[in-house]
């Protein structure tokens, strides 16, 4: 795979001029978190050339076509959209969104069965037409989608892994920020672990500007990060997509744009830190189980994960929430 694809580079051709390489993003699934990433892509041109996979026919086309339309207002892409699995072909990227659809009050666990064998269906084929793709699986419950994905497809653990909580940091940094009245940005925080209920916040490594986030104070009239107030956030991080399925059936915008980030990441080579669910070697003991903690993503995948300090309470919840995983992964035969 080419060490980085942007779409501004140049190469020489056969015939001694210009040639431009091209990169390619394959999204699976033209649902709401398919098409909308699809759209993130393009807006923030990730890629120049967005291809879209889904079985049905007329939606894929649809959307492949209603984005087109668009492209006049976007950096130079192109799209295309189809029911034919060769529409993926030479992928620099894969992004399978495909997968059961969560419904109000359902868990994550409980997608995991319908999901996994929807994996089964369509993973061979995929690894087939781009055996050399990095692939990211943005499909819950995706830490055990994850953990099948690459039981089935026999592919790295650099080359395959999940969105993980990348999405929960946002919103666990968006809640910060709001408390505190500081940008968004400036809040460096992480959630790890499962992408779901036993998630935890790693609240002794975060930080608000250069101020670490147990010792900020306050500022103009905004009290400072009690013990009560992170344990409302951890909360609020939690229920806010079973809060937002609730209200408009999916979570589809802010998922979008985690995943367009995951792209660009490794299209552009960037060596950003992320919280992507990826399989663990003795990760503070932790081993032989998908979940999420900081890691190095780059164009050959999913690289180095950080040995982030952690409290001795952030230790026991990482490997509480290993062993739900673990016993989930039993569950499904895994």
């Amino acid at each position: 795979m080419t060490e980085s694809r942007d779409s501004d580079e140049v190469a020489l051709g056969p015939t001694g001029g210009p040639s431009w390489r091209t990169s390619k993003v394959a999204i699976v699934g033209a649902g709401a978190v398919g098409s909308t990433m699809a759209y993130a892509t393009l807006m923030r041109g990730s890629a120049r050339t967005v291809a879209l996979y889904d079985i049905n026919k007329a939606k894929v086309e649809a959307e492949a076509l209603d984005l087109g339309h668009g492209i006049q207002f976007m950096p130079m892409a192109e799209v295309v959209g189809s029911n034919d699995i060769a529409v993926c072909a030479d992928a620099d990227v894969v992004v399978v969104t495909a997968g059961a659809k969560q419904k109000p009050g359902q868990t994550r666990i409980d997608l995991a069965e319908a999901t996994i064998s929807l994996i089964r269906k369509v993973l061979p084929p995929l690894v087939e037409v781009a055996p050399n793709a990095v692939y990211v699986l943005v499909t819950n419950p995706v830490d055990i989608v994850t953990y099948a994905a690459l039981k089935i497809s026999g592919l790295s653990s650099t080359q395959m892994f999940g969105s993980g909580t990348v999405l929960d940091s946002s919103r666990l940094r968006y809640l910060i920020a709001q408390h505190t009245g500081v940008a968004v940005q400036n809040v460096h925080a992480y959630i790890a672990g499962e992408h779901g209920d036993t998630e935890l916040p790693l609240w002794s490594s975060a930080s608000i500007g250069s101020v670490p986030l147990l010792e900020w104070n306050g500022i103009a009239g905004r009290g400072p990060l009690t013990s009560e107030v992170r344990d409302r956030i951890a909360r609020e991080v939690v229920e806010s997509a079973y809060r937002i399925i609730e209200g408009k059936g999916a979570t589809n915008y802010a998922v979008g744009l985690a995943g367009s980030r995951i792209i660009e990441a490794v299209l552009k080579d960037e060596k950003r830190i992320l919280p992507v669910s990826s399989l663990l070697h003795d990760y503070h003991g932790v081993s032989d189980v998908c979940l999420s903690v900081p890691a190095i993503v780059g164009a050959r995948g999913v690289g180095d994960r950080l040995e982030v300090p952690m409290s001795a309470d952030e230790l026991a919840g990482l490997r509480r929430s290993a062993e739900t995983l673990r016993a989930a992964a039993r569950r499904f035969g895994l």
